[in-house]
């Protein structure tokens, strides 16, 4: 028979052992997914016997074949051949391709396991005609992984196939610890604006563990079929690129969170919880100190944005943080990430590492030795971060190369401040030079740069790095008009004064008075 057309999109891996499947039938389980609208169903048992295998592959094709969806066996060639199903799919330590390929003919359906570029590259050559990339995130349904390759390894597999002339032809799936709260963030972080995307999501513990496999299959094919709400909204043709056009446009974005008076959710370090406040105040969002994940869901639907800062580090802390991005994420409001002291211990390494795995986050700001750390594979990955202080050791190319790169890989806008501020969608990077020395001097005022982004990314979410520079600008213009007062003397009253030309800059803007921005440094760069 000719080799079947497959849809890929909700791809379902059975798994047989009491932890997942319970003590239900596996063939009714499967028949309900598929039902539901699961596309591809591969039957995967390491441990039962030959005879067993081929008997219950027997009951789930009859199940598959009656929905006119595709099964394939994990590894087993020969009892794929005693079924007669579509194919079968294979390990970097099962059947070698060709040997696979030559017992079950062409019209065979035949994938690959892969976790790098020479494996996808490689299983493509040999002719395979899907494969399944992973591991994604770590999972508890599959032991011995080689390695979890997050959505930026996806990227970098897909981006390689694509440059070789394998997409669209070899399909793709991705898997691993993927489920209803991070399949979207995975299909859009994995594919570039205007490169290849994953066809399809393949799931485990997702559908078979669910206590109704038929509406979660149903509930994952429409998040498979549908665009997160935290897309942006704004066109190529329609983002401004120039650095002059961008800072004309910053005084509707003030105006409007003065109009709107958005909430600013901080879960945030008790150090600058009174600052933030009245820093959100003075730029005219409606500030809320709340850290308790459970409340999180309520608040997202408020319309405001989270700012996630990462100043106090517990067990606890990190439960709340992942409980608010999900319920954000849900929402489709902004999520600002502040990976403060990313770098100083084991400790927030890790947690960084969770907290980019956790969900979508429109926003990441920290300095230099912070951005190095969250990017991974940064010039700086070996060097530890004093406290929240960072050296700077990067060049202004590497700088402007690395939040280039993050914000790419992430699909996000990523703020590296400093003497010179970076900030980038992935596409466009401008520098921002405003700013004065006594922000440094005063504790928390990276963290409340935060607050002052996330009101404006609340307002203005049609182009969220025109959002992030208008609070930059807002932010550190106040700084420099407070600094020059007769009455600030040092850093003692320079706060009051600060937050006072906050304000300022906010009743001058609404009233249409911009002059403020006349001495705005903002350039757009390129290395």
């Amino acid at each position: 028979m000719p080799k079947p057309q497959v849809d890929y999109s909700l791809y379902l891996v059975t798994d047989s052992t009491p932890a997942i499947l319970g003590s239900r039938d596996l063939a009714t389980v499967v028949e309900a997914a598929v039902k539901g609208g699961v596309t591809c169903v591969q039957y995967r048992d390491k441990t039962s016997d030959t005879g067993d295998l081929v008997a219950v592959a027997k009951r789930l094709h009859a199940v598959t074949k009656a929905h006119g969806v595709p099964l394939l066996i994990n590894d087993r060639v020969d009892v794929a051949l005693a079924v007669g199903c579509e194919g079968v799919h294979i390990g970097q330590d099962d059947m070698d391709y060709a040997t696979a390929r030559k017992l079950l003919g062409p019209d065979a359906i035949v994938g690959v396991t892969t976790s790098t570029v020479d494996e996808a590259l490689k299983a493509c050559a040999d002719g395979a005609d899907y494969l399944g990339i992973g591991t994604v995130f770590s999972t508890s349904t599959k032991e011995n992984t080689k390695h979890i390759i997050g959505t930026a390894g996806l990227r970098e597999i897909l981006s390689a196939m694509a440059s070789a002339g394998h997409v669209p032809r070899v399909k793709t799936v991705c898997i691993g610890g993927i489920n209803s709260g991070n399949i979207q963030r995975v299909l859009y972080q994995s594919a570039s604006p205007s490169g290849p995307a994953l066809d399809g999501v393949a799931l485990v513990s997702a559908i078979v563990a669910a206590d109704d496999p038929e509406a979660e299959s149903r509930r994952l094919l429409e998040l498979v079929r549908s665009s997160p709400l935290y897309r942006s909204t704004v066109k190529a043709a329609a983002a401004v690129a120039d650095a002059a056009d961008l800072v004309r446009l910053v005084p509707g974005v003030v105006r409007t969170v003065a109009e709107l008076s958005p909430l600013s959710h901080n879960m945030t370090n008790l150090v600058v919880q009174n600052f933030a406040a009245n820093v959100a105040l003075a730029v005219g969002a409606s500030p809320i100190m709340a850290n308790y994940g459970d409340e999180a869901p309520d608040l997202a639907r408020l319309g405001g944005a989270l700012v996630i800062n990462m100043g106090t580090v517990t067990p606890e802390g990190l439960a709340n943080y992942l409980k608010a991005l999900a319920a954000y994420n849900a929402a489709g409001r902004p999520v600002v990430f502040d990976p403060v002291g990313a770098g100083a211990t084991s400790i927030r390494r890790a947690a960084v590492r969770t907290i980019l795995a956790g969900g979508y986050l429109d926003l990441i700001k920290g300095n230099e030795g912070e951005i190095a750390t969250v990017y991974g594979q940064g010039v700086l990955e070996q060097q530890q971060q004093k406290g929240v202080d960072s050296t700077s050791t990067l060049s202004r190319e590497q700088k402007i190369t690395l939040v280039k790169q993050l914000a790419a890989r992430e699909r996000n806008v990523v703020l590296m401040t400093g003497e010179t501020d970076y900030v980038s969608d992935g596409t466009r990077t401008f520098a921002v030079e405003n700013g004065h020395e006594l922000l440094g001097q005063i504790t928390g005022t990276g963290c409340v740069l935060g607050t002052t982004v996330s009101a404006m990314l609340a307002a203005h979410a049609d182009d969220k790095l025109l959002a992030v520079v208008a609070g930059l600008l807002h932010y550190e213009i106040a700084a420099e008009r407070a600094a020059a007062r007769r009455d600030v003397q040092g850093p003692g009253t320079f706060v009051p004064a600060f937050i006072d030309e906050l304000a300022r800059i906010r009743s001058l803007t609404v009233e249409g008075d911009v002059k403020w921005l006349e001495g705005a440094k903002v350039k757009a760069v390129e290395v």
